[in-house]
């Protein structure tokens, strides 16, 4: 059997846009030849940048992982998708939850597993780098809020 398991066949999500796409190569494994956890982490934390920034109108930056797990090993070849939404903002600040599919090929078919979840919180910032407010948004905020 393989990291996935037979029942992870088909549960990408395919009601949304994954925010940051891409395909797990080679340099980016760890001494026992999985993808390096600081490399997944990295494309979570563009992805959930990509959707505050769009949010908050301009520049944000990361003060927090509220929470991180690693489900499953991410393998060499793996599409990674990584899908961004916003939970909850505040006066400044932005919290996203972060999900992490693979697809992985096997046997004709695509095997899909969600590998990592997080919670990163990002600030709006303004051209001194201060925490500035959020725009304000009414009731249709966008398609990734």
């Amino acid at each position: 059997m393989t990291d996935l398991e037979a029942d992870d066949r088909d549960i990408f999500p395919r009601d949304r846009q994954p925010t940051v796409r891409i395909l797990a190569m080679p340099a980016d494994t760890n001494p026992s030849g999985k993808i390096f956890g600081g490399w997944i982490m990295a494309q979570m934390d563009v992805a959930g940048g990509v959707v505050a920034l769009e949010y908050a109108g301009g520049p944000v930056v990361t003060v927090a992982v509220n929470s991180m797990k690693f489900h499953k090993p991410v393998n060499v070849g793996d599409l990674v998708s990584c899908f961004a939404s916003i939970q909850k903002t505040g006066s400044t600040s932005i919290t996203v939850l972060v999900e992490v599919f693979t697809q992985r090929a096997h046997d004709g078919t695509l095997q899909t597993a969600k590998v990592t979840e997080a919670v990163i919180v990002y600030v709006a910032i303004d051209s001194a780098g201060a925490p500035r407010p959020l725009p304000a948004r009414g009731p249709d905020r966008g398609q990734y809020w």
